[in-house]
């Protein structure tokens, strides 16, 4: 399995603004690395919850056909799935007709169950499924989300150039939206 980002967040989910507020820096000085250490929260948030926040594209590579034909899409809340290909043994990809899939985004982890399966896969990354994931834009982020990345950012920022890894700052905050696999 493989995962590819293909469209990365166009904002983050908390603004400079909002992070020097929280950080109580009035000055530009360190603009860029106050920016630096929101991108680094929020994918430290992101990996820690299993989630996308800010919608984003992906394209998962599997190497077999999942159990049931069943594929979980990792990175709730699904959005959208764009595209479901396949690629044959003799290296020939060729995209599944829609009607040949249906599509779940109600659950979390998103889903992708297959109705129709083509006979054979090449050995390794067979098959692939675009998808589009994220809560939306900035904005739609949950609150709980937002506050978290912003005590990272605090953590990354008061602790910067100490020989100490940084805590756990934001994590209970992020609690309610990890993905636990059963």
């Amino acid at each position: 399995m493989s995962l590819q980002l293909l469209t990365p967040p166009a904002a983050e989910p908390v603004t400079l603004a909002e992070a020097k507020a929280h950080l109580k820096i009035d000055t530009s000085d360190e603009d860029a690395l106050v920016a630096t250490l929101i991108t680094a929260a929020r994918a430290r948030a992101e990996w820690h919850t299993g989630r996308a926040f800010v919608t984003q594209r992906w394209r998962l590579r599997l190497d077999a056909w999942p159990q049931q034909g069943v594929i979980e899409l990792p990175l709730p809340p699904l959005v959208s799935v764009e595209e479901v290909a396949v690629t044959d043994a003799g290296g020939i990809r060729s995209v599944l007709d829609p009607a040949a899939y249906r599509v779940d985004a109600a659950s979390a982890p998103g889903r992708v169950i297959v109705t129709v399966r083509p006979p054979s896969l090449r050995a390794r990354d067979g098959l692939e499924v675009a998808f589009t994931a994220g809560y939306g834009d900035a904005s739609a982020v949950p609150v709980a989300i937002q506050q978290a990345i912003l005590e990272v950012v605090a953590d990354l920022y008061t602790h910067r150039g100490d020989d100490d890894p940084v805590g756990v700052s934001g994590q209970a905050l992020l609690a309610p939206y990890r993905v636990f696999k059963l």
